[in-house]
């Protein structure tokens, strides 16, 4: 990790430099190394201005925020908005990667009249369903705290898809494929 400082109209003293040192390293949690970051602090008039570049691996970080009371407030300010953007970012890359990895089970639903049978119900809606792998337990967690009246899941046991479904006494019931 390479810090560099730039100080304008402000001489950036060991005290600052200790506390950038030890909010990057809380920072470095959420970001992949190589990390360079620049650190620029100028002082104006009325107020002290913390500007930090962070460029990583996986993209760069820019923040930039005052504060008319010191320079320290200005940097643990400056480092709170780094750290939320830093947060949101990780969250975005690890559920990317979830979804790319998730198996995609489709549904294709015919409609009644392309069965020869016009008479019978028609479909209104189809819809793709993500299948992931869990236990029964967290099938039946999942069912039990959602709205919805069946979990399609791929067990984590056999490795086989599985439908977990409510039943009108309050039960659940299990759909497992037999080969």
């Amino acid at each position: 990790m390479n810090i560099e400082y730039n100080g304008r109209n402000y001489s950036v003293d060991d005290r600052v430099r200790e506390l950038v040192s030890e909010k990057m390293q809380k920072l470095e949690k959420l970001l992949d190394e190589p990390i360079d970051a620049r650190m620029t602090l100028s002082a104006e008039k009325r107020k002290f201005v913390a500007d930090l570049h962070i460029h990583h691996r996986h993209g760069s970080l820019q923040a930039e925020e005052s504060s008319e009371v010191s320079m320290l407030d200005a940097i643990h300010d400056v480092f709170a908005k780094a750290e939320r953007q830093a947060g949101r970012n990780k969250t975005r890359r690890v559920d990317r990667r979830r979804r790319a990895a998730a198996n995609h089970w489709p549904v294709d639903v015919l409609e009644a009249g392309s069965l020869g049978d016009d008479a019978g119900p028609r479909v209104i809606r189809s819809s793709r369903l993500q299948i992931k792998p869990m236990t029964l337990e967290e099938a039946a967690l999942k069912l039990g705290s959602s709205r919805s009246e069946f979990v399609v899941f791929l067990d984590a046991g056999s490795e086989r898809v599985s439908v977990l479904y409510k039943r009108k006494d309050q039960n659940f019931g299990l759909i497992a494929p037999e080969f």
